[in-house]
């Protein structure tokens, strides 16, 4: 990400991406991870979305 729209969100973004790749198995470190491979950060990904969602539908009861 290079541009937020609410700056002060970066620092939660970060462990929120840390906790779901924690989820998944993948081993993130802080700072670069160009060593991924596509299916690893696809897995991370994936998993935010799926508790984005989880939490807006739990957020509608």
């Amino acid at each position: 990400m290079s541009k937020y729209v609410v700056p002060e969100a970066k620092d939660a973004l970060n462990r929120f991406k840390m906790e779901a790749a924690n989820e998944v198995g993948v081993n993130l470190k802080q700072g670069y991870n160009g060593d991924l491979t596509s299916k690893q950060a696809g897995s991370i990904g994936g998993q935010m979305v799926k508790k984005m969602i989880e939490s807006y539908e739990n957020s509608m009861k």
